[in-house]
Parts: C-alpha cells; structure tokens; sequence
C-alpha cells in the first residue's frame, strides 16, 4: 500500500510538471497512472484528476476532457464538484471566431539550420543588406547640430526641493 502511495506521488508530480513544460501528451499518460493507483472518491483523487481533464483538454482530447469533468461534477468533495463544474462551464463555451487580421502569424523556424551563418540573424545583416547598411550611415546624427546648452533646469529643481525641506524642517512636519 505503502508503495502504491509512493507511486502516485512519483507520477502525479511528473504529471503535473510534464503539464506545465507543455508536454501534454506526457502529462496525460503520468496523471492517468496517477489516478489509478488512488482512490478516485478521495480529495486528493480528484485534485489528480482534475489535473487530468486540463491535460486531456491541452492535448486535443476534448471529448475525453469533458466525460471526465462531467464525471466530477459528482465528486463526493465539494471544492472539487465546484471547480469540475467551472472547469466544464469553460471547455463546453462555444468556440469564438476570430477574424484573420486579429491573429499573427508566427513563422516555423524549426527549418533553419543554426549552422548555416547565412541564416543566422544578427551576424550578416549589414553584409547580405548593402542598402541597409547605408541608411544607417545616412540616418546617423551629426552631433555639432545638436543644441548641448545648459538650460538651468536642475538647478531649478534643487531649489524648490531646498525649499520644500527647509519648510517641512521649519514647521516640524
């Protein structure tokens, strides 16, 4: 019994780390382990598998998300009839459309070659871009234009901050 117990901490913690790395196809396979080696009554039974309908819900099993969490709207803990209840308010919301100019685009960069020092950015900018290169020289600020007068505002602001402290001083604030 003893190692039973042991067993489910072992993969409800793995579980539940697996999760929140974004492994969810891992995270389901260590909670559903989990919640076969306790009792699926107990509060700790069902935190697990709540942990398992978010799990199945991250890794696109929906139908399996939402059985499970109806399941536990019958839980015999009430915190976990309460949150299995949110939880399966939120998966069954119907899906928004959202129009395309909303998303953005995120490119896959799992083609490029990290080796490649053409495809490496930062390095060659300026040698596989010429023009780019001399808009930068062009767009540089000449610094004999730039007007570097004192214009006595610090001073200003010391006095006034002198002033505001010797008063606050004077009159024991």
């Amino acid at each position: 019994m003893t190692n039973d117990k042991e067993q489910f901490r072992i993969e409800y913690q793995t579980g539940k780390a697996t999760f929140e790395r974004g492994d969810y196809r891992a995270a389901v396979k260590h909670l559903e382990k989990a919640c076969a080696l306790i009792n699926r009554n107990s509060r700790l039974g069902g935190e697990a598998q709540m942990w398992l309908v978010t799990a199945y819900d991250a890794a696109g099993q929906q139908t399996d998300a939402i059985a499970l969490g109806q399941q536990l709207t019958k839980h015999p803990d009430l915190d976990i009839r309460k949150q299995s209840t949110s939880l399966l308010y939120i998966l069954q919301a119907p899906q928004l459309k959202r129009p395309e100019e909303w998303m953005t685009k995120i490119p896959d960069l799992g083609a490029i070659s990290e080796s490649d020092p053409i495809d490496r950015r930062g390095s060659g900018v300026t040698r596989s871009n010429p023009s780019l290169k001399r808009q930068i020289e062009s767009d540089a600020i000449d610094l004999s234009t730039v007007n570097t007068k004192d214009n006595q505002f610090i001073w200003v602001a010391l006095v006034v901050i002198a002033v505001l402290v010797g008063g606050l001083i004077w009159w024991g604030v």
